[in-house]
């Protein structure tokens, strides 16, 4: 039985850095890495969609995880999102994550076109196989990708050795149970959806990874020792206080993630630039959303996290 106690915890999506010009900026990712370090996270999961990958070139996710990697490595569990909207490039990202010493590797399905199992099978397991000697973890999104990882998928990819879990972001709680009771202990099933972190825990989540963690990372820490403490009505009161938070931030113009970055450069003086387009930035009015919803994120942690 594999060890994977590396990834036990709470892991935040990593949040996409920029400069003023909206290029990637090194000197932000380090700085957001050292505040993941400081405010003691288990891991980071880099590139992914909270690190707007799919807007991004490969440049781009080659620069954000040579520089989280610079500061991380030793100190925080690393999984570096490798897929592209083609294999080749795929493979190329997962080699180059691999030469940075990340963790693991993980890949939503190809999207767009709607692909038999088998060709999906056959592009995760080219990246896992350029990147032999790392973890590999399946990232199911269905809502977003269009495609879910069903059963007979899972089980076709478990044949691959490398295949340590499944990045679950479905929305029905009841896919980490069938996921966790197929791979049993031998694999580690993340929550994805946030809003249910402590549902996907109960019912068998092992971790999870999430895209609000990083603003209010003491929150979720919090509903993680709660969860393995069994004090289930003091952890649901905390995650209720956190999606007030997430419904906030997801009620002004802008999109979310453009939202958080605000929430941190008022909260922890992080500034790590705004989205990149077609997402769209904040706009006056959303700014004051923001001052809401920081204000929040220091109400809730004061009250939770003594």
């Amino acid at each position: 039985m594999r060890d994977l106690t590396k990834y036990e915890g709470i892991i935040p999506a990593f949040y996409a850095c920029y400069d003023k010009d909206g290029k990637v900026s090194p000197e932000a990712v380090r700085a957001l890495t050292q505040y993941h370090i400081n405010k003691g996270v288990k891991g980071v999961y880099v590139c992914g969609s909270s690190g707007e990958c799919i807007y991004q070139s490969k440049e781009d996710r080659k620069i954000t995880l040579e520089n989280v990697m610079a500061v991380a490595k030793g100190k925080l569990t690393v999984i570096a999102h490798v897929a592209c909207n083609n294999t080749e490039d795929s493979v190329e990202l997962a080699k180059h994550a691999e030469s940075c010493g990340v963790d693991a590797i993980a890949a939503i399905p190809p999207i767009y076109f709607r692909l038999p199992e088998y060709s999906i099978a056959k592009y995760w397991n080219a990246m896992s196989e350029a990147a032999p000697n790392t973890d590999f973890i399946i990232y199911n999104i269905p809502q977003l990708a269009g495609v879910a990882l069903t059963m007979p998928l899972f089980k076709e990819m478990l044949k691959n050795p490398r295949v340590i879990g499944v990045k679950n972001s479905s929305m029905p709680v009841q896919d980490i149970q069938m996921f966790k009771a197929e791979g049993k202990d031998d694999i580690v099933v993340f929550n994805g959806p946030d809003e249910q972190f402590i549902s996907g825990r109960v019912i068998g989540a092992t971790a999870g990874i999430g895209g609000t963690y990083g603003v209010m990372p003491e929150l979720f820490l919090k509903m993680d020792e709660l969860v393995k403490a069994n004090r289930l009505e003091e952890a649901k009161e905390v995650q209720y206080a956190a999606n007030e938070i997430i419904y906030k931030m997801c009620s002004g113009h802008g999109n979310m993630y453009a939202m958080i970055k605000e929430i941190l450069r008022i909260n922890e003086d992080l500034n790590i630039g705004s989205v990149k387009a077609p997402l769209e930035p904040l706009n006056e009015a959303d700014k004051e959303i923001a001052k809401e919803a920081a204000a929040m994120v220091k109400k809730a942690v004061a009250a939770y996290c003594k």
